[in-house]
């Protein structure tokens, strides 16, 4: 438990300094990344991505279920609580001056959710150079265990619909090695 801790709070030092550091970068959203995610080539990470329960994770917020639960916690919409949001789209965890126009929280957990704001690394320019991708924002991740690690802030006791989060099989679901 301790070395758990000791990860996530590296993680999220780590992403502090990136938001910090890329204060300039806005959150583009999810249109201004599938663009160009669509091919073999580019590893169809768009088709990944909206086939899997994130692409989903904000509108299962307005199910029935989901308000059921809200309920049972005190909370009156889910769809509108800090605390159900910070897992299920970036709308309550940002500031909002940092969500380009196009930007939508019913989007779900979206590229930048993991990757960090896309607006300076979006270009073709950057994305064809890892270093330059990474310079301009774009968070990589060394390894798996450093990818578990992210997925389990909200994969985690703390949700109310938390299951047991067996990360080599969810990774299964949402990898995407390409490019």
């Amino acid at each position: 438990m301790r070395k758990l801790t000791v990860i996530l709070t590296i993680i999220t030092v780590f992403v502090a300094f990136q938001t910090l550091a890329f204060s300039q970068n806005k959150y583009i959203g999810k249109k201004g990344c599938i663009m160009c995610h669509t091919t073999e080539k580019s590893g169809k990470q768009a088709a990944i991505w909206q086939k899997s329960n994130h692409s989903q994770a904000y509108t299962t917020l307005t199910s029935d279920k989901a308000i059921e639960i809200a309920k049972s916690k005190g909370i009156a919409n889910p769809a509108e609580a800090k605390e159900c949001l910070e897992c299920h789209t970036l709308g309550k965890t940002v500031d909002p001056a940092l969500f380009d126009s196009k930007f939508d929280i019913k989007d779900g957990v979206q590229c930048e959710t993991c990757h960090g704001a896309g607006s300076g690394y979006k270009t073709m320019p950057i994305m064809k150079d890892k270093a330059k991708s990474i310079a301009a924002g774009l968070i990589e991740y060394k390894d798996e265990a450093a990818i578990e690690a992210w997925c389990k802030n909200c994969h985690n006791e703390k949700s109310p619909t938390y299951k047991d989060f067996v990360f080599k099989d969810r990774w299964e679901l949402i990898k995407h090695p390409k490019p």
